[in-house]
């Protein structure tokens, strides 16, 4: 994701006192007119300076439907829900699965997830395959591993909740939740459906570790978060090479992305100021090319591996489509996600969150992989039984390679 930042620069000036009061009630005048005439002024100027523009709709048809139902239905209608569930379906409107509207609730879980705060939880990774939202892996002495869940597993319901396409998010929304409450997964596999019953605990979830075979350096980023990934990274590659490391294996495998700046900034251990990912909206209102900083590609000439799979997207597929782009690293694994989108997040009233698609990106050679993914270059599979059994193909191929 994407947040604009902006930095203001004041200039002290010296005037005499007239200027300033004559100045100043020219200031007042047009800024009384500006104020009445704001939304005028926008439709018509907006365009020229880069602005977009939205004449206000009529929603007589949307209370129509409402009285109506308050008049004939057999039961009391929560206002606040049926507001919320309003903004929910006119966002959603827009057809686009990365695009949505997060009542106040929902926006403090999302932004504790961007660093990393999930709270409790049962210790699974989920994602999407094959039109299903299933348990990717599970983590160590957790929950869901110790009760028996396994990576392959279909996640039916939640609660007795039905979530066939709620999407991933929704569903780990939903087994979120405080420590020592429970939850109940009925999932499916194969041809049975099992349920589980399960208490939450605290989840541990670093964003970035290191681990050592020999003089191979294996870096994981399980995410680029804003708070603490470019700093945990830049200590484990400097740690990395007073180890004397001659190798890089970077596991991107299941990183769902997070922010561009930090993607940008991993980027620079490889990359010397050189672009790192372009970013383009339709219209031309956001285009901005991200280049990576200078002065920190310590691995600029390390022999590196990539590894990736198909929970790999957004800002981690912006590194590894950089890193191939340029030939600083060999992908070894299976095609990412491919989510070749930007996002932004536009604060509403009372603490909501609109969470909205503003652009496009694309690697440093041009490539959008919206849809497709980045296609490794040694192709490499790890099913669910490797993982249930604890075999990992891809990582033995990188170690080897």
């Amino acid at each position: 994701m994407s947040f604009p930042c902006y930095n203001g620069v004041m200039k002290e000036r010296k005037v005499e006192l007239s200027a300033a009061i004559i100045g100043g009630f020219a200031t007042l005048v047009i800024g009384l007119l500006v104020g009445l005439n704001w939304d005028g002024l926008v439709r018509q100027f907006g365009p020229y300076l880069g602005m977009k523009t939205a004449d206000a709709i009529s929603f007589d048809e949307l209370n129509g439907v409402y009285k109506a139902l308050v008049t004939n239905f057999d039961g009391t209608v929560d206002r606040t829900a049926v507001i919320e569930e309003a903004k929910r379906g006119l966002v959603n409107a827009a057809g686009d699965r990365f695009t949505y509207f997060m009542t106040r609730s929902e926006a403090a879980q999302f932004n504790a997830s961007l660093s990393g705060d999930v709270g409790a939880g049962v210790g699974v990774e989920i994602g999407e395959r094959d039109g299903y939202t299933k348990v990717l892996r599970t983590t160590p002495d957790n929950p869901a591993r110790r009760a028996g869940i396994l990576a392959g597993d279909i996640i039916y319901k939640v609660d007795g909740k039905d979530v066939m396409g709620v999407g991933s998010e929704g569903v780990a929304n939903l087994v979120r939740g405080a420590a020592g409450t429970s939850v109940t997964l009925t999932l499916v596999r194969g041809t049975q459906e099992l349920e589980f019953t399960l208490v939450r605990e605290m989840i541990n979830n670093v964003s970035a570790y290191i681990e050592y075979r020999g003089k191979t350096a294996i870096m994981t980023i399980t995410r680029f978060d804003n708070v603490d990934t470019w700093n945990l990274v830049k200590q484990q590659a400097q740690e990395a090479l007073d180890r004397g490391a001659n190798k890089v294996i970077l596991d991107l495998r299941g990183n769902g992305g997070g922010f561009v700046s930090a993607a940008r900034d991993v980027l620079s251990l490889w990359l010397d100021g050189d672009l790192a990912v372009e970013q383009r909206s339709r219209d031309g209102v956001y285009n901005q090319k991200t280049y990576a900083n200078r002065g920190n590609a310590v691995f600029a000439n390390m022999k590196t591996v990539v590894l990736i799979n198909g929970s790999t997207a957004s800002a981690s597929e912006i590194v590894a489509g950089a890193l191939k782009d340029y030939g600083k690293a060999t992908i070894i694994g299976e095609t990412s996600f491919g989510k070749g989108s930007v996002q932004s997040l536009v604060e509403l009233d009372r603490g909501e969150l609109l969470r909205v698609t503003i652009a496009k990106w694309f690697t440093p050679k041009g490539n959008n992989i919206e849809g497709e993914g980045i296609t490794p270059d040694i192709e490499v599979e790890r099913s669910f039984d490797d993982i249930n059994h604890e075999r990992d193909p891809q990582m033995e191929k990188a170690l080897s390679y």
